[in-house]
């Protein structure tokens, strides 16, 4: 698959969302094993998670640890798979969604991590949204304090504004390496941030790359240039939005949910195909 770079480090360029295999409506384990393993043999090196993705308040870590067990069963090379996770966002267990972005709640959050995941240090490390109760440079303070200890081998940040990006860049002293905002057809107020993180070599993670879990399936009724392109190339809309994502920026890297192996799949093949300039501008253009 063509690759890209997350600090120093080359994934495939389209990563795998783990969410949709923990949350509500998640299938039974072993097919999100199955989905897993179809993603790493179709080439995908970077798989996205989270302490949050789960359903209820004693199944923290939930995808974590499934992701976990999905690589110990794979008889394939591991070697060059980034398994990238957050923390800072939290689910009680009645299906909302909290903030926690207390320094020592990150720390431990991380290291909790790290021990579900099976490893020394995770290679990416996300603060998953800013808590508006805690000043972001303390929060972003206990990522560089990660870094330094060695819990954490790179430092991302999500859901955040360029002057959060320049500020988490600030104190880490230049090692940020990612920041993950949700972009796709139907999102698009992350373009900013995205054309920033072009600028400056940062790789941008597109989370609901194809307009969220519910809505994917809809992209090609609610977006016509998408449908119209799609069908005229024998592919379908989401395959041709994640490949309008890459052709945006180098630094670009969708991360789709996924919890089937076709889906998985079909996006992978976006990695693999060309858009002409006029088909980018006219997607670009369609709102």
């Amino acid at each position: 698959m063509q690759q890209r770079k997350i600090g120093d480090v080359n994934v495939g360029a389209i990563g795998l969302g783990g969410m949709p295999m923990s949350i509500e409506g998640r299938p039974d384990e072993s097919r999100s094993v199955a989905t897993i393993h179809a993603a790493l043999d179709a080439g995908v090196t970077l798989i996205d998670t989270a302490d949050a993705y789960h359903l209820h308040a004693d199944d923290v870590g939930h995808n974590e640890m499934l992701i976990a067990r999905a690589l110990s069963e794979y008889s394939g090379d591991l070697s060059q798979v980034l398994v990238a996770t957050k923390g800072g966002h939290l689910r009680p267990g009645d299906g909302s969604w909290t903030q926690n972005g207390h320094p020592d709640y990150i720390k431990d959050a991380a290291k909790a991590s790290a021990a579900r995941l099976g490893v020394e240090a995770i290679g990416l490390y996300q603060f998953h949204r800013p808590d508006p109760e805690v000043p972001y440079a303390d929060s972003i303070g206990a990522i560089r304090d990660l870094l330094d200890e060695g819990v954490i081998r790179m430092a991302g940040i999500s859901n955040a504004s360029i002057a959060q990006i320049e500020e988490a860049q600030a104190v880490l002293g230049g090692r940020l390496v990612s920041v993950q905002n949700q972009f796709s057809p139907a999102f698009r107020s992350s373009q900013a941030e995205l054309e920033y993180c072009a600028a400056n070599g940062i790789a941008f993670l597109p989370w609901s790359p194809l307009g969220g879990i519910k809505r994917a399936s809809a992209i090609g009724e609610n977006h016509s240039a998408f449908q119209e392109i799609a069908y005229g190339r024998g592919i379908s809309p989401q395959q041709l939005t994640l490949a309008w994502e890459l052709a945006l920026a180098p630094t670009v890297i969708p991360i789709p949910g996924a919890s089937r192996p076709a889906s998985i799949q079909d996006s992978v093949g976006a990695a693999s195909l060309e858009l002409t300039a006029d088909e980018i501008a006219v997607l670009s253009a369609d709102a």
